[in-house]
């Protein structure tokens, strides 16, 4: 439900887009992706949330374990 109300608040009011996977074959382990027009927009993300968009990434917070990764990828042309 919380990934639900993210997507739905992302897409919607913050209009990024933004969507959540589960890994087939592994249960609860899920990869958030923003895909963004410039690294710029990327770099900002953190920068322009709304009081909403901080209130649920709090929430989503309390599941993330301390081995949470992160991975950047830029589009080559």
């Amino acid at each position: 439900g919380l990934i639900q109300e993210m997507r739905d608040h992302l897409t919607t009011v913050g209009k990024k887009n933004y969507a959540v996977y589960e890994t087939k074959g592994r249960k609860n382990q899920f990869t958030e992706v923003f895909v963004t027009n410039s690294i710029e927009e990327y770099d900002a993300l953190e920068d322009n949330q709304d009081e909403k968009t901080e209130a649920l990434v709090g929430k989503l917070e309390k599941y993330i374990d301390s081995s949470m990764k992160y991975t950047t990828l830029i589009e080559s042309n």
